[in-house]
């Protein structure tokens, strides 16, 4: 993963035409794309022509307009023998197809860079954020605001871990287009049936919505959970008594939790694909299971060891 823009995204998509494209071709005995490293660098410099244009404070509009215009110009040029290479290809066999729509699928990532390039550079616009793709590899990748210092915007995919009292994490949900307030139920009630006696939960405010109070009430015996905005008489009466402090203090100790699981490989996903988030993830969190219950069982065995030994295991005075 590198930080997405536009013409980077561009630059991935146009790489892996050439040199697909190349690979194809001399399976088929197709001429044309002999000098697809030449071909690439061609594309590369004029991207670094782009780069070094929309840094520059120096360079007035029309001479960064007209670098863009030329590195869509010869990557629009390099889809269309693109296409026309695959259009003389004869499908015989699976791996050939599969070839076939890797390439396709490419050629259109690298058009539709080429439409918001236009659009945002040339033309002006603003790209809705729906429309954005943050990776052509893995295109799961969603941007994610973490608002904090340091670390505004992290790339990838939220994931949402329940941990009890002592430290191990009992449920985890890997979030796909979801914010804390679309899974706080869903986690509550795949918790409990894995663990019927799980009766209480503290979650953070951006967890709160007027449906999760109402149908976590009804789920939990205990729930602490901050209401966002203004509070009514009642939510103050609520969330100052004593019960609901207590859950907030203890709440933080999910922290570590979170900085375990990073510890554990969950910074950085080394799968690929969705399903390999997914495990990824799993084993992280099987991880950081198996540490804590060794350190319960490390735990027991030095209170053992201390038990059999004289005085508790201190040093004997001199008579």
């Amino acid at each position: 993963m590198h930080y997405p823009t536009d013409i980077n995204l561009l630059l991935d998509a146009m790489r892996k035409v050439i040199f697909l494209t190349h690979d194809l071709s001399e399976k088929s005995g197709i001429d044309g794309w002999r000098k697809s490293k030449y071909n690439y660098n061609k594309i590369r410099r004029l991207y670094r022509k782009c780069q070094k244009s929309h840094r520059s404070k120096k360079k007035e509009k029309k001479d960064r307009v007209k670098a863009f215009e030329s590195y869509m110009a010869v990557a629009a040029e390099f889809l269309e023998r693109a296409e026309e290479t695959i259009s003389q290809v004869i499908p015989y066999d699976e791996i050939i197809l599969i070839q076939i729509l890797e390439i396709e699928q490419y050629i259109n990532d690298a058009r539709r860079q080429i439409d918001q390039i236009e659009r945002r550079i040339i033309n002006g616009e603003t790209i809705p954020h729906e429309e954005k793709v943050f990776s052509i590899f893995e295109r799961h990748t969603e941007w994610i605001s973490k608002g904090k210092a340091g670390v505004p915007v992290e790339l990838g995919l939220q994931v949402c871990i329940m941990e009890d009292e002592n430290g191990f994490i009992l449920h985890h949900r890997v979030m796909q287009k979801e914010e804390d307030v679309d899974v706080a139920v869903a986690m509550v009630k795949a918790t409990l049936e894995k663990f019927p006696e799980f009766d209480g939960c503290s979650f953070d405010k951006g967890f709160w919505c007027p449906e999760n109070q109402t149908a976590l009430s009804r789920l939990l015996n205990w729930l602490v959970l901050p209401k966002k905005g203004k509070r009514s008489r009642a939510d103050k009466e609520r969330e100052g008594s004593e019960s609901f402090a207590e859950g907030r203090r203890k709440h933080s100790a999910v922290e570590s939790a979170i900085a375990a699981l990073e510890n554990q490989g969950l910074d950085r996903c080394l799968d690929h694909g969705v399903a390999g988030f997914e495990n990824y993830v799993a084993l992280a969190v099987l991880g950081r299971n198996f540490q804590k219950l060794g350190g319960v069982l490390q735990a027991k065995a030095l209170k053992r060891a201390r038990r059999k030994r004289p005085n508790g295991g201190g040093l004997k005075k001199a008579a």
